[in-house]
């Protein structure tokens, strides 16, 4: 956690900071350790500080061992003026992508009463965190795994389980309870489950409709250890698939495989987007594909790199993001297909194993 810290803090002069507020609960662990739900880091040149609550200064104090812990008394911003003062700190940024208005306004307004405090500056800050999440480290890795591997063997549990007439609840609480069985701390998101005309609804949340036989099943859910989230999507079908499911499914899978086969470091997320894309246009099914290809995964589940239309993002060795075309027919249903991939010097390696 020290070397992420005094990277980030080495980036400050280039940025014209003297220091940055750090609010957003996955920077805050990424950096500190520090895994409790309130809290502020403010980082500078000098002693790195964490800033919460009684509930949580113990429980701080052993997991970031490189930061002064402050606890913070009444609420209010007493804490943060006082560090500024002693600190002479005049440029001080703030996550503009993570702190609130209502929050703003009030710090602005603390600075402002403060006689020696005028002249200080909150500076609106974007990415500088996860700039530096973007590359996992071989720590982070071995934790992606561990969640990706909960999530791979509660699908192939749960799968070959599902039945006619369960319903598309039942189905998601027997993958939550499984992920939970391999190893997951908890789901990294909520599980969808969509069965039949509800698969045409991309994050379709699982209701009371029964399963029936032949219709396709999309099944999105991650699992979440140490922090760190997998993602991952099968769409399966009880008893015998129809032809149009097999067209339409063998479509998506080779617009996987293009993209997980063909991406390299250089590439942009909007160039691999545009390997799957183009598999699902010239079969005459763009218009169904209305998403992004992937996403990035880690602490949060979606974090960057972006891969999609107009995304810049270069991509590089050590990114972890999904791969996970879809199709989507109003009436009658969806088929999605994700797994999450490493990229190395030379390609993508499949991350996620289970079974197609």
């Amino acid at each position: 956690m020290k070397e992420r810290t005094q990277l980030l803090v080495a980036t400050l002069p280039e940025k014209e900071l003297d220091a940055v507020l750090i609010s957003a609960p996955e920077n805050r662990r990424y950096l500190s350790g520090f895994t409790g739900s309130s809290g502020w880091l403010l980082l500078s040149q000098g002693q790195p500080v964490l800033i919460t609550d009684s509930r949580y200064t113990e429980q701080a104090g052993h997991q970031a061992p490189d930061y002064q812990v402050i606890q913070s008394k009444g609420g209010g911003w007493a804490w943060l003026l006082e560090l500024l003062k002693s600190s002479g700190i005049r440029r001080l940024g703030f996550e503009s992508q993570n702190m609130t208005v209502a929050t703003h306004q009030s710090l602005l307004d603390a600075l402002k009463a403060d006689a020696d405090l005028g002249k200080t500056s909150l500076v609106p800050t974007a990415g500088l965190t996860e700039e530096l999440r973007i590359i996992k480290d071989a720590e982070e890795l071995v934790l992606l795994q561990k969640a990706i591997d909960a999530s791979d063997s509660a699908m192939t549990a749960v799968c070959p389980a599902i039945r006619a007439g369960m319903t598309e609840r039942e189905v998601a609480w027997r993958m939550e309870v499984a992920m939970r069985e391999f190893g997951a701390d908890c789901p990294s998101f909520d599980t969808i489950v969509a069965a039949g005309p509800n698969g045409a609804m991309a994050h379709h949340m699982p209701s009371d409709q029964r399963i029936q036989a032949g219709e396709p099943i999309v099944i999105d859910m991650g699992a979440r250890v140490g922090g760190y989230c997998s993602d991952i999507t099968r769409t399966v079908v009880v008893g015998e698939p129809d032809e149009m499911f097999r067209k339409i499914y063998d479509i998506v899978l080779g617009a996987q495989l293009t993209a997980m086969h063909a991406v390299k470091p250089g590439l942009t997320g909007e160039e691999c987007d545009g390997l799957s894309r183009s598999v699902i246009a010239d079969a005459g099914y763009g218009e169904n594909f209305g998403h992004s290809l992937g996403h990035g995964v880690g602490l949060a589940v979606h974090e960057y790199p972006r891969v999609g239309p107009k995304a810049t993002d270069v991509l590089k060795p050590d990114m972890v993001f999904t791969i996970e075309p879809g199709i989507y027919i109003t009436g009658w249903g969806g088929v999605r297909i994700e797994d999450i991939v490493l990229l190395g010097a030379k390609g993508a390696t499949p991350m996620s194993k289970a079974a197609k």
